[in-house]
């Protein structure tokens, strides 16, 4: 047991004196130690701050795809934005119909909810919303379970109001609070074009993003009027245009997830085949898009901080050329311990104390500068930043290596100098 003591005492011993050697000369060229951090500084920062950015943003969207279900697949409509191809499309494809969904409903199998989709901008709405118009959603009530709806007050219609088209309606938070504000709409009336509903239910908060998700329109997810599919067909459709879709969308819930690709290759060849690949429609699978979306964020996150660790490389030259200077400066009291007994690993070792000592410095600032920036991005921009542990241990751990490694020359050469020689250094 003494011996052992001994051994922590001698290794204490050997080291405290030397780390409080390279503090004083740290402290003794304050601004040029100062200096020699912003490397390390600067490029942790842009580490956290970097990575931080991109694991908002990718975030956001993995938390829309995994609320649209990984169980789920979704057929949208493709319409053409101009009268003349519409009317080339519509020669080989009468579009996305009711007939689809028998068809896909006879022939997928694994099908634990579906539902069609009818979909359309009012012209006409009272009460008058306080901002944008509420988008229409005629769906069956399956779709409660297909999209994770959650209900704050009230009920979603039933499939006897979805068969007898009955005026009733379920608004989405943002649409409930732009048409009654503060107010209590279970119970209240929304006349939608020509036609009166009686609100019955209200939707809770769900996620949206501002751009489109591979072919997921953009859609504020909470500024909806959900109506009865069958009171949206036969109620609210205009009948301006014999060029429209039937339906707009088909969205399928399957047992499991493991049967997701394979029904996604036969419901696009169900579809090519009834639609004469006329191309006028397109297949979300979200869990192909999750798998996806994880691919992508691993590859951003390797680019961000090869970009960022170019900083910390620069950070680490800028320790190499300091410390380089800080031999040719000392190279008498390197002598005189040499002279004294000091060994070659004693001089190694306190040159790399001192890089050490600037690399965790910096690491440490560099941190806490990086997470500052990603929270003023976030508060200015507007952006979703996260910062994460992972984020802030690799460029922690990146900056004390790269410090080590570009301090080790300096430290060898010093090592190395002639004793007698250095002793007569002037």
């Amino acid at each position: 047991m003494s011996v052992l003591e001994n051994r922590i005492t001698g290794t204490t011993s050997d080291y405290l004196p030397e780390l409080r050697l390279g503090l004083d000369n740290l402290r003794a060229h304050k601004l040029r130690s100062l200096l020699t951090m912003l490397g390390m500084i600067f490029g942790v920062a842009a580490v956290v701050a970097m990575l931080s950015i991109g694991a908002g943003a990718q975030q956001e969207v993995m938390a829309f795809i995994e609320q649209l279900g990984v169980r789920n697949l979704i057929v949208e409509a493709r319409e053409a934005n101009d009268y003349q191809t519409m009317q080339k499309v519509r020669k080989l494809s009468a579009g996305l119909s009711f007939q689809d969904y028998r068809v896909i409903r006879a022939n997928l199998e694994g099908i634990t909810a579906a539902t069609p989709r009818k979909r359309f901008v009012p012209a006409k709405l009272l009460p008058r919303p306080q901002s944008d118009p509420p988008t229409v959603y005629g769906v069956s009530p399956e779709y409660v379970s297909i999209a994770n709806l959650h209900l704050v007050t009230g009920r979603f219609f039933d499939d006897g109001e979805t068969e007898a088209a009955a005026p009733v309606a379920v608004l989405g938070e943002a649409a409930a609070a732009s048409l009654f504000g503060a107010d209590d709409p279970i119970g209240r009336h929304v006349k939608v074009n020509d036609q009166w509903f009686q609100v019955i239910g209200v939707a809770g908060p769900q996620l949206t993003v501002q751009s489109e998700v591979a072919g997921l329109p953009v859609q504020d997810r909470n500024n909806l009027v959900y109506v009865p599919l069958y009171a949206a067909v036969f109620r609210l459709e205009d009948g301006q245009s014999q060029y429209k879709d039937e339906i707009d969308g088909i969205y399928l819930q399957m047992r499991s997830g493991s049967e997701i690709p394979a029904a996604s290759a036969l419901l696009r060849g169900l579809l090519n085949f009834s639609h004469r690949e006329a191309g006028d429609f397109s297949i979300v699978s979200p869990a192909e898009l999750l798998a996806e979306q994880r691919r992508t964020q691993r590859i951003f996150e390797m680019v961000m901080v090869a970009i960022a660790s170019i900083s910390l490389l620069v950070g680490g030259i800028g320790i190499m050329n300091i410390m380089l200077a800080s031999v040719m400066e000392r190279t008498r009291e390197i002598g005189v311990r040499r002279a004294i007994g000091a060994k070659k690993r004693d001089v190694i070792r306190q040159f790399l104390i001192e890089t050490t000592i600037i690399s965790l410095a910096g690491g440490v600032l560099g941190v806490v500068v990086g997470v500052g920036l990603s929270e003023l991005i976030g508060y200015f921009a507007g952006w979703s930043t996260i910062v994460t542990t992972t984020s802030i241990v690799l460029a922690f751990v990146v900056s004390v290596v790269i410090g080590l490694v570009f301090g080790l020359y300096p430290a060898v050469r010093a090592a190395g100098l002639d004793p007698v020689k250095a002793l007569h250094y002037e």
